[in-house]
């Protein structure tokens, strides 16, 4: 014997009249008339097999079958009905999704975005990082900060952090060997690996801007990382040198985490660009203005 599928109005019903021991008033309830009331019960009470409600003069009372299935739909309809809810406010909240790399991610976004949320709390944001940022991030963010050139970003986004670096250590290394000169020349490196030439100083373009020699027959034990922030993690175990990318590690330096240990290096035409595919949006401008206020205020520090 076939019976029919369980409807979610039916277990809604079904909730009320166990609520109010009455179907006329579950009806008044729910806006539905008697014969209605009526023949959803009987299409539930078909669908279990059981009566799950026992008629009485005045009202009804619920069955033995009927008060188990009344603990299972009071969970469960509330819980339906506090998703639905929550889902509403969130398709209702606008959100904005930024593409960025893993560095500016976890070294400069995150620990600023409180301040963000503070001044527009109306606006939901969604990060999506990755190593490297692919030329199709548009059609995944409304809003990008890239890495690259200006011949690569500067006809399409806004220059928001110059590159700008210098080594970095842990601070006990440094006291270790006293004269920065003396540990540039013999202190493990820490590099970070790129797919194809580095789009960022390594330290080779880094000691030839600098004007550093270092001895071919120089201390070893150099390390490798895919990702910056294993190599800013590395520095700080005092594993050896790293270059540090002033904006990223600023807060590490500040904090006396991280000591500089080496002249600065630049790189004018290269850094971090912001990017808009909806520019005429105005949660996306605000997030813009936002992260380019923050730049700002960074290299007036």
């Amino acid at each position: 014997m076939a019976f029919p599928p369980v409807d979610l109005g039916w277990l809604r019903l079904f909730r009320e009249i166990a609520r109010h021991g009455s179907l006329s008033a579950a009806g008044r309830v729910l806006g539905l008339s008697q014969p209605a009331v009526s023949y959803q019960m009987r299409q539930l009470e078909a669908a279990f097999g059981v009566h799950l409600l026992h008629r009485q003069h005045r009202g009804v009372a619920l069955s033995r079958e009927g008060r188990q299935l009344l603990d299972v739909v009071a969970r469960s309809v509330s819980d339906i009905d506090t998703l639905a809810e929550r889902l509403r406010q969130q398709a209702r909240r606008p959100s904005v999704r930024l593409a960025t790399d893993y560095a500016f991610a976890t070294l400069w976004l995150i620990p600023r975005m409180q301040s963000f949320r503070e001044r527009h709390p109306e606006i939901d944001i969604q990060i999506v990082s990755t190593q490297r940022l692919a030329s199709d991030w548009a059609d995944q963010a409304e809003i990008a900060v890239a890495f690259g050139s200006r011949a690569e970003f500067g006809h399409v986004g806004r220059m928001m952090m110059p590159e700008r670096v210098v080594p970095v250590c842990a601070p006990a290394l440094l006291e270790r060997v006293c004269r920065t000169e003396d540990l540039l020349a013999t202190a493990p490196l820490i590099h970070l690996e790129a797919l194809a030439s580095s789009p960022w100083f390594d330290w080779s373009g880094y000691l030839s801007g600098a004007g550093i020699h270092r001895p071919a027959a120089a201390a070893g034990g150099d390390a490798s990382f895919n990702t910056y922030a294993m190599v800013v993690q590395a520095a700080l175990g005092g594993q050896g040198l790293a270059l540090g990318w002033l904006g990223l590690i600023d807060s590490q330096v500040t904090t006396g985490m991280l000591a500089k240990a080496g002249p600065e290096v630049a790189a004018p035409d290269r850094g971090y660009f912001l990017m808009s595919s909806r520019s005429a949006d105005r949660n996306v401008r605000q997030l813009a203005d936002w992260l380019l206020a923050e730049a700002e205020l960074d290299e007036g520090r």
